[in-house]
């Protein structure tokens, strides 16, 4: 049954997804549910969306995936928009807010437990390096060289800079969420004053990223991310092909996990050859090439050349509830006129 937002909080903890735009990325969320309710029967789930995403939740009677349906204002739907305003969402005592391209791997109960201390916080490392909010290629000699970064730093009155991995923040603290939320909003409104590239220049993005404010304002309120990676307890970790060992429904998964950092973020090239002669060449210094086989409590798919398989599980788990409600929508019908 549909729920309208209340003043008064729904539950103690609660999942909270945002969706706006073109429907696949409803399809995205709704699909990331389902692989939740594997692990997670009970805390509910909230969805921040746009109208017309309400009316096809409604239309394919899908509405009840959700617990709450939030219809977004205008000016929030976007990554800003949303991200930034993350206080206006808090639902429930605590919050878990994620990004729609996520499947759940495990039990997610001892995640929640090791969020518990944190009043406000987002998956991240303690220190950034120099790509973040930076150029992704060549250029990031340029800004190496000219010490830009340090700019940035010295111009806020900051002595660090850690980097956010928005796809998953914890709330529980109204005011706290709110401070970080006005806090970012003034750094992105200054953004002429800092060395950060916007997202939207970038090959494949639309939009402003919200991730170097939010780690700028995490930075200027000095809170602690909540670690990023972390081997076998990791809260997320990326999906990348020639890493990770699945079944086409996700619900085995296994990803390969090199202990060095250095050596773990050379994840993201997109030449096989090239990645596995730098880990092979990397390997030759004692544990460099150390890895272990772990499952994440989530498999992110934030790289945009690694995303066709959960773009291939997101539309085949709509079909197979579309079918599912349709039946059960038959099968009314069938007993109904035996009835009669």
């Amino acid at each position: 049954m549909l729920r309208s937002v209340q003043q008064k909080k729904l539950a103690p903890e609660g999942y909270i997804y945002t969706t706006y735009g073109h429907p696949k990325y409803l399809k995205h969320a709704v699909a990331s549910v389902v692989s939740l309710r594997r692990y997670d029967k009970d805390r509910p789930v909230a969805l921040v969306c746009e109208e017309k995403h309400k009316q096809i939740l409604e239309e394919f009677n899908l509405s009840n995936i959700f617990d709450v349906i939030h219809v977004m204002a205008p000016d929030r739907a976007s990554i800003v928009g949303f991200k930034h305003n993350i206080h206006e969402y808090l639902f429930f005592e605590k919050n878990i807010f994620l990004d729609s391209d996520i499947i759940w791997c495990k039990d997610p109960d001892n995640l929640w437990k090791s969020f518990e201390p944190y009043p406000f916080t987002i998956t991240g490392t303690q220190v950034s390096d120099n790509f973040f909010g930076g150029p992704k290629n060549i250029g990031i000699v340029s800004d190496i060289l000219l010490r830009r970064r340090q700019q940035t730093l010295n111009h806020f009155g900051l002595s660090y800079l850690s980097r956010v991995q928005t796809g998953m923040m914890y709330a529980q603290d109204y005011s706290l969420t709110k401070k970080v939320c006005e806090f970012s909003q003034k750094m992105l409104e200054r953004k002429d004053k800092t060395h950060f590239r916007s997202r939207t220049l970038e090959h494949g993005r639309s939009e402003e990223s919200c991730e170097w404010s939010m780690a700028m304002a995490m930075s200027k309120l000095d809170l602690p991310v909540y670690p990023w990676l972390q081997g076998h307890t990791s809260p997320q970790l990326d999906y990348i092909a020639a890493l990770t060992s699945h079944d086409a429904d996700f619900e085995y998964v296994v990803c390969k996990y090199y202990c060095d950092q250095f050596v773990y973020n050379l994840r993201g090239l997109k030449s096989k050859w090239l990645r596995k002669v730098l880990i092979k060449l990397l390997s030759l210094i004692p544990g460099k090439g150390d890895y272990l086989k772990t499952t994440p409590y989530c498999l992110h798919f934030g790289w945009y050349h690694q995303k066709q398989p959960f773009y291939e599980f997101s539309e085949r788990t709509w079909n197979a509830l579309k079918k599912e409600k349709f039946n059960q929508l038959l099968d009314s019908k069938n007993r109904l006129a035996e009835n009669i």
